[in-house]
């Protein structure tokens, strides 16, 4: 959920509103939970949950875990948490600031999440 305060300016009631965010899950118990429905429903995050036994439910996910696995963690050992945590957070910001990304029509993360919160607030 910091994804939504970092995004869009705050964790506020009805936060992702304007953006029109939906949320696609597995149906998942930490996914499923009453606790987590209002969450996403406070902030304005619209469930979206795949169909049962559907594989493009976590299919994204799961292929950026083996990216991160591949080019990072089973090329290097860190000798603590604090080494690790560095670059995690140097990964991401090389893989959202720099990667081409096919799927996003040859555009970076960051520059594909930039064009749908500024169509979706054109729309709105």
């Amino acid at each position: 959920m910091r994804f939504v305060g970092r995004l869009l300016g705050g964790f506020t009631e009805g936060a992702a509103l304007q953006a029109a965010l939906k949320l696609r899950h597995d149906h998942g118990s930490q996914f499923v939970a009453h606790a987590f429905q209002e969450e996403i429903a406070f902030l304005g995050i619209e469930s979206s949950p795949a169909f049962v036994r559907a594989p493009e439910g976590n299919g994204c996910a799961e292929r950026f875990i083996r990216t991160l696995k591949e080019q990072l963690l089973w090329l290097r050992r860190f000798t603590t948490v604090d080494e690790l945590c560095t670059a995690l957070h140097e990964f991401k910001n090389l893989y959202n600031q720099a990667w081409i990304i096919e799927r996003h029509g040859h555009v970076t993360p960051s520059e594909h999440r930039r064009r749908l919160l500024e169509s979706a607030r054109e729309a709105a």
